[in-house]
């Protein structure tokens, strides 16, 4: 059931807002069983994590007043990658790369996360204004 298949080719537009980001998690829920992964498998609750991470922090640190968030998802059949992309506008916010929190940090494990789940990732420009954080994981076929 696995097919070349994206969210439209623009991705899905999101309210930068935590309500946005739970949307934005629900909609991958539902992309991933479309594309054969129930909403229990490994396959789907991964990738619902890191959309979940990546619309998080658009809204928390990439959040413009009057700026949405988008989400892209897209898989490449031949290599089975499933390629999560989530773009806000602002450029000038760019996450790192995660140390490990300390027991009493109470935030930061949410790249740290994302540097677990994913194959890889990383932040590219995006234009006119803004950035795009990109996750891939390969997965097995459904």
């Amino acid at each position: 059931m696995l097919k070349a298949n994206t969210l439209p080719d623009e991705g899905v537009q999101f309210p930068s807002t935590p309500r946005g980001a739970r949307l934005a998690r629900r909609l991958a829920v539902r992309r991933m069983g479309e594309w054969g992964y129930p909403p229990a498998s490994d396959t789907s609750c991964t990738v619902a994590l890191l959309v979940a991470e990546l619309a998080s922090n658009a809204v928390r640190h990439g959040g413009v007043p009057g700026r949405d968030f988008r989400v892209r998802i897209t898989v490449e059949v031949p290599t089975r990658t499933i390629r999560i992309e989530v773009s806000d506008a602002r450029e000038d916010r760019l996450p790192v790369r995660p140390p490990t929190p300390s027991a009493e940090d109470e935030t930061g494990r949410g790249l740290l996360l994302v540097e677990l789940l994913a194959t890889r990732w990383g932040v590219t420009p995006r234009h006119p204004v803004g950035k795009t954080v990109w996750a891939e994981c390969a997965v097995e076929a459904p």
